[in-house]
């Protein structure tokens, strides 16, 4: 077990700080999952017989900080979030800083059935959800028995 502390009291907790900004320099920051790796902004990516769904998670952008483009079956969305901190006038020292700020970008490759000129993109609350249509012909019919 680890024990954290939130503030610097001594070597170990230096040693700690130091250890946890080189993981994260190198997205090397454990995940509930165990495994090692974070990326930004989260996504979660599903399908209909219809579409291609993607939502990225990104609280705290600016919609207008948000680039989405597409070519050749790859999708990518980049873009950045404006660092927050207190102005240099106040006298503040930050603990934790584990919220992402910075340029960031997510390439997605889409499957060969999708239809370029159907893309929407909404972004709402914080999340931007990006719908691509699939080809007609490669969506899934009835056919009927005679």
């Amino acid at each position: 077990m680890i024990y954290r502390t939130h503030y610097p009291q001594g070597l170990f907790s230096e040693l700690e700080r130091l250890q946890r900004d080189v993981q994260q320099a190198f997205g090397l920051s454990p995940n509930i999952r165990g495994a090692v790796g974070r990326a930004f902004p989260a996504i979660n990516i599903g399908h209909t017989s219809d579409s291609v769904e993607l939502y990225a998670f990104l609280p705290g952008v600016d919609p207008k900080e948000i680039e989405l483009h597409m070519e050749q079956g790859v999708l990518v969305v980049a873009g950045q979030r404006k660092v927050e901190r207190p102005t240099s006038q106040e006298r503040s020292i930050v603990h934790i800083d584990e919220r992402f700020s910075g340029r960031f970008r997510r390439v997605v490759t889409l499957p060969e059935d999708i239809d370029p000129e159907q893309i929407e993109a909404r972004y709402k609350d914080g999340v931007l959800h990006i719908c691509i249509r699939r080809k007609q012909a490669s969506q899934p019919r009835k056919i009927t028995i005679q």
